[in-house]
């Protein structure tokens, strides 16, 4: 082989131009040093311990001295001096919850982020309830807080527990033993909805559920709840979100006999007033139409859209509530009812 086929060697560096080392990491001791306080004063300020009292002043000097290192408490010796870790784990939804809930929910994470918890969202879609409370079980949380969408039994729960959660918060419309309840009335939603229509001579109610999966868990007990009203002759309607779906609903409403809508939500009866309007119906003198969730797009339209209101606690109260399991657990749980139902009459009923 000749001396030009072979491959070259790589130039050697050059004298001094060895990579340097990285700094070192910063301490505690490090973040002492520069606010000029003790160890333990920096680990109580930077743990939010509760039961020192620390002055403000020096509080903001120790976060500052931290910043400036860039400093990093470190979460596994964090959760062996506590005897617990600060996670609170959120399954994410597996189907869209709406603005309402959303925003609630990023309301409820930025409040736990405030009180010093980590908020770990994770995905469990596809997941059976055992496999998921596994799942769950091994990144340790001190707290779980199920939206609903995976069912939980009172052995889930003891799995999660005996894994070192303190508290286990299920939102929903039903408790589940050795867990907090969160519960959500959705029947009550229903309930207005419909009474507000009965009220103004509307008895033929046509009510949009749904044809996404996943949604049941709202959807279902609001149907439930319109059934129930003295007066009301309910139509089950299934609708995709799509105006396609809504535009072969609204052409075959003449023929249904039906002279008022309850949508699933204000998203719902946008889509289907529109259609509506396209079949040349006239909203509400030939139907009369209602949402829920009170979205600020309802009140822009034109009719503008009656809905039903749902008054739920904040983000800020929930995360207290989450913090308050976490720092007295007991064995008995606590049931809280988190939202309640208002009709508003608006120009589409």
């Amino acid at each position: 082989m000749s001396q030009s086929s072979k491959s070259p060697k790589p130039p050697m560096p050059a004298s001094g131009s060895a990579t340097p080392p990285p700094p070192p990491v910063p301490t505690s001791a490090d973040v002492a040093r520069l606010a000029g306080v003790s160890r333990a004063t920096v680990s109580y300020v930077l743990n939010n311990a509760e039961a020192v009292r620390i002055s403000e002043p020096t509080r903001r000097k120790v976060r500052e001295a931290a910043e400036e290192l860039g400093y990093v408490p470190h979460a596994a010796a964090r959760s062996l001096r506590a005897g617990h870790t600060r996670i609170v784990l959120l399954p994410t939804s597996h189907v869209p919850v709406g603005p309402l809930y959303s925003t609630f929910l990023n309301e409820l994470q930025w409040a736990l982020r405030r009180l010093d918890y980590t908020v770990v969202q994770y995905g469990s879609l596809g997941l059976s309830g055992d496999e998921a409370v596994r799942a769950w079980a091994e990144l340790r949380p001190v707290a779980v807080i199920s939206l609903g969408e995976i069912s939980l039994s009172a052995r889930n729960v003891a799995t999660l527990k005996r894994a070192g959660a303190r508290a286990v918060i299920t939102m929903g419309p039903v408790g589940v033993p050795g867990a907090h309840a969160l519960v959500m009335d959705q029947q009550e939603v229903g309930v207005r909805a419909a009474a507000h229509l009965v009220e103004r001579g509307r008895g033929r109610i046509g009510v949009v559920v749904p044809e996404e999966a996943g949604l049941e868990l709202f959807s279902v007990p609001r149907l439930t709840g319109a059934r129930s009203v003295a007066g009301a002759e309910v139509t089950a309607l299934p609708m995709a979100y799509s105006e396609e779906s809504a535009a072969a609903l609204a052409a075959r409403w003449r023929g249904l006999g039906l002279d008022a809508a309850f949508a699933y939500n204000d998203e719902y009866a946008m889509l289907l007033m529109r259609a509506l309007q396209d079949e040349g119906l006239r909203v509400p003198e030939d139907v009369a139409v209602i949402g829920a969730d009170d979205l600020l797009i309802g009140r822009l339209l034109r009719p503008r859209l009656s809905t039903v209101r749902l008054e739920m606690p904040t983000g800020a109260e929930l995360a207290s509530l989450v913090d308050q399991a976490v720092r007295e657990p007991s064995e008995v749980t606590e049931r809280h009812d988190l939202m309640a139902a208002a009709a508003v009459h608006r120009e589409s009923t």
